[in-house]
C-alpha cells in the first residue's frame, strides 16, 4: 500500500504545524518540551485555544465539536502537536469519559457535560484502579448501592492521576454483587468530588512529586442521573474507553522531539578531536532509535490507513508496547547525554548543572509509568498473541 501523504494531507500538515507553532503561547510550549510543569492553568490555557479553534476534540461526533476528519487526518493532528510539544488535550476529557458520554450518555448527560469537557470547564480524572484491582479490573470492589434517586458509594481508587486538580471523576463500581460474571455487575457512574464523602489524598512519587493520589468513597450520595447508559453494563463502556486511550498513547511526535534535544545537546559536548554526537557508538545507538521510531510510523500509518471502519483493532496493542518502550529509550538517551548533570534534582541555576540536565533523570523515572498504565506491557503481549498471532 502506499503510506505517502497527499498533496491534501501534507497541505494539512502544514496547516495544523503553523498553527501549533504560533498560536499555543510559546512560553507554554517550551516549558512542555522541557519537561517542567506547565501545572493547571497552562493546560486550560492550551486546550481551550485548541477548543475555540476546533482542534481539541476532532474526533468526538461533528455535532458536539468534532471534526469530519479522516484517520490519516487525526493521526497528523496528533503528530504536529506533539512535535510542537502542545500539551495534549487532557486525556481524561477529551479520549476518555467525552467520547463514552457520546456514545451511551443520554441526551441530557450530552448537552451538561460535554461543551465543558471539550472546554475543560471540568476537569475529570479517571476512577477505575484499585488496591486491589489493576490489571485485573474486573476485580474491583467499590460499591453503589441504588437508594431511590441516588447511589450511595463506598470504596477506594488509586493512581488516580492529577485528582488533585480534578472536578470530576469517572467512577467503574459494582452494582451487581451476585452478576454471575464479575465483569457483568459494574456501572459507570459520573461523581462530582466536592459531594460530601469524598476524600482525594496525595501519593508522594520517588522524585517527590505530586502526580497520583487515592480517592475514597464514605457513604458518598450522587444522583442516579449520572449513571451512563444502563445499569451493569459498565464494563463494556470500559472496554470502549480503553480501546480509545490505547491508540494515543503510542506518543511517537514525543519520542521524536526527544531524539532532536539529545542530538542537539549531544553535538555541544566535547568527546576527543569531536563532539559526543559523532562518536561512533553514540550514532549508532541514535541510528538505531530512529530507525526502530520510523518503523513503529509506518506501523501505525498502517493501521490508521485500515481503520476507517471504526472498529477496534487489536494492533493498538502492538502500537502502544513500542510506542512505550521508544519513549523510555528516548528519555534515557537524553539522561545519558545529560550524564551526572542529571543528578541534581531542582538545584535551581546555582550550580553548574544546566536547568534541562536537571530535568532528564524525574523525566526518566516518571516515565517508567508508561509501559504500566493503559494496560500493561504484559498485557499487551498476551493480547498481541492471542488476538493477532492466534496463540
Amino acid at each position: 500500500m502506499n503510506l505517502a501523504l497527499t498533496d491534501e494531507e501534507l497541505a494539512f500538515r502544514d496547516e495544523m504545524r503553523t498553527f501549533f507553532t504560533t498560536q499555543i503561547p510559546a512560553e507554554i510550549r517550551e516549558r512542555y518540551a522541557r519537561g517542567e510543569e506547565v501545572g493547571r492553568e497552562g493546560f486550560v490555557e492550551s486546550q481551550r485555544i485548541l477548543n475555540a479553534n476546533g482542534l481539541a476534540t476532532p474526533h468526538w461526533p461533528v455535532e458536539w465539536g468534532g471534526r469530519d476528519w479522516t484517520p490519516v487526518q487525526k493521526h497528523i493532528w496528533l503528530e504536529e502537536l506533539q512535535l510542537a510539544s502542545v500539551p495534549e488535550p487532557l486525556a481524561f476529557n477529551t479520549g476518555m469519559v467525552g467520547p463514552v458520554i457520546a456514545a451511551f450518555g443520554s441526551q441530557e448527560q450530552k448537552e451538561r457535560f460535554l461543551p465543558p469537557t471539550a472546554n475543560l470547564d471540568i476537569w475529570w480524572c479517571q476512577g477505575f484502579s484499585e488496591p486491589e484491582a489493576g490489571s485485573d479490573l474486573a476485580s474491583l470492589k467499590t460499591r453503589a448501592v441504588r437508594d431511590g434517586d441516588e447511589y450511595v458509594i463506598n470504596g477506594q481508587k488509586t493512581w488516580t492521576t492529577l485528582a488533585q486538580h480534578a472536578d470530576w471523576i469517572f467512577v467503574l463500581a459494582r452494582t451487581n454483587p451476585d452478576a454471575p460474571k464479575k465483569q457483568a455487575g459494574i456501572s459507570f457512574i459520573l461523581v462530582d468530588l466536592s459531594t460530601p464523602g469524598v476524600t482525594v489524598r496525595p501519593i508522594k512519587l520517588i522524585d517527590g512529586g505530586h502526580e497520583v493520589n487515592e480517592v475514597f468513597f464514605e457513604d458518598a450520595r450522587v444522583p442516579a442521573e449520572n449513571l451512563v447508559g444502563e445499569e451493569n453494563q459498565g464494563w463494556s463502556y470500559a472496554k470502549f474507553l480503553l480501546g480509545n486511550e490505547r491508540t494515543g498513547v503510542t506518543r511517537l511526535g514525543f519520542s521524536k522531539v526527544r531524539v532532536a534535544q539529545a542530538k542537539k545537546r549531544a553535538a555541544e559536548i566535547a568527546v576527543g578531536d569531536g563532539t559526543l554526537l559523532e562518536d561512533p557508538l553514540f550514532a549508532a545507538r541514535v541510528a538505531e532509535l530512529e530507525n526502530e521510531i520510523i518503523a513503529l510510523e509506518l506501523t501505525q500509518l498502517r493501521v490508521v490507513a485500515s481503520s476507517a471502519d471504526g472498529k477496534p483493532n487489536p494492533a493498538s496493542s502492538l502500537l502502544k508496547l513500542r510506542g512505550s518502550e521508544l519513549q523510555q529509550a528516548t528519555l534515557e538517551l537524553l539522561t545519558d547525554v545529560a550524564g551526572p548533570d542529571s543528578l541534581p534534582f531542582a538545584a535551581g541555576e546555582g550550580i553548574a548543572s544546566p536547568l534541562w540536565a536537571q530535568r532528564t533523570a524525574p523525566t526518566y523515572l516518571n516515565y517508567r509509568k508508561v509501559s504500566i498504565y493503559s494496560g500493561s506491557s504484559e498485557v499487551q503481549r498476551s493480547i498481541i498473541a492471542s488476538s493477532i498471532l492466534g496463540l
